[in-house]
């Protein structure tokens, strides 16, 4: 009888050791090496609307939306601004907080962080998950070329640009693009939430 008492005892007590090595392998977290194509591997430096200066990969963990405006557009830009805000409306409130709506300035001579600001307000973005960013103009067409968008200066106060918001995974990768004005964003809304939902 204590003979199998004690078996018992220890079969229960090697369980519960298997148990809680399996609990430490899960609660390790895995630093994941950041790959190729991901646009944390960009070493260059942005100014936020609050004058914070950051590094992309300061973003990492987040699902990233993304759209390249400049403040004093008239034309396509209040349209993507919109845009943006229709996204926002419809993200899963659950999840919402693992994501980031970053609008970044195509003409960072004129979009200095206090007029970034000064639009954000204007605009009710100047909150999570709302994000501005400037940089160098050589750093802005290096980002612009990773999103497929061009622009080009066509007058001292106007630029013509694409209409494109792309959206990042965690990883920084990019793995959807919505182009055009007012276009049905279904799939942009899908992508951004089940990506979230893995966060």
């Amino acid at each position: 009888m204590k003979k199998t008492i004690i078996a018992v005892f220890i079969l229960l007590f090697s369980l519960q050791s298997c148990k809680e090595s399996d609990k430490k392998k899960d609660s390790v977290p895995v630093n994941k090496e950041i790959s190729d194509l991901s646009i944390y591997n960009l070493p260059s430096k942005w100014t936020t609307q609050d004058g914070k200066d950051i590094e992309l990969k300061s973003l990492k963990g987040n699902v990233l939306v993304m759209v390249m405006i400049y403040t004093s557009c008239k034309a396509a830009c209040p349209r993507l601004v919109a845009d943006m805000r229709d996204i926002e409306s419809k993200l899963d409130k659950n999840t919402k907080q693992h994501v980031k709506l970053i609008l970044v300035s195509i003409d960072p001579k004129t979009d200095t962080p206090e007029k970034l600001k000064d639009f954000a307000i204007a605009n009710k973005m100047n909150q999570d998950p709302w994000l501005f960013l400037r940089s160098s103009e050589e750093n802005t067409r290096e980002f612009a070329a990773v999103l497929a968008v061009n622009y080009k200066q066509i007058s001292p106060i106007d630029f013509s640009h694409s209409n494109i918001i792309s959206v990042f995974n965690p990883d920084g990768e990019l793995i959807f693009q919505q182009e055009g004005l007012g276009v049905n964003n279904d799939k942009t809304i899908t992508t951004i939430n089940q990506e979230a939902e893995k966060i």
